[in-house]
C-alpha cells in the first residue's frame, strides 16, 4: 500500500497537476491570511487533486478515446 501511495505521488506530473498544486498552495496561503474557511476549502479541494492525481471525473474520466470507433447508421435516411 505504501508502494502504490509512493508511486501515484511521485509520478504523472503534468501541466494541469502542477496547476492544481501551485493554485492550491497559493489559495492555502491566502486562506490563512485573511482567515477565510471558504477558501481554505477551495484550496484543500485543489491540492487534494493535485496530490490523488483527479480531476472532478476522476483520473482520465473525461478523456476521449484514442482508438477511433466506427458505427454503422441503421436508421436509414429522415424523410
Amino acid at each position: 500500500m505504501i508502494k502504490t501511495l509512493k508511486y501515484q505521488l511521485l509520478t504523472g506530473w503534468h501541466l494541469a497537476r502542477w496547476i492544481r498544486l501551485v493554485l492550491g498552495l497559493a489559495l492555502l496561503v491566502q486562506a490563512i491570511a485573511a482567515s477565510d474557511v471558504l477558501v481554505g476549502a477551495f484550496a484543500i479541494l485543489l491540492l487534494g487533486q493535485a496530490f490523488m492525481n483527479t480531476g472532478c471525473c476522476g483520473p482520465s474520466g473525461c478523456s476521449v478515446s484514442e482508438t477511433k470507433q466506427h458505427t454503422k447508421d441503421t436508421t436509414g435516411p429522415i424523410k
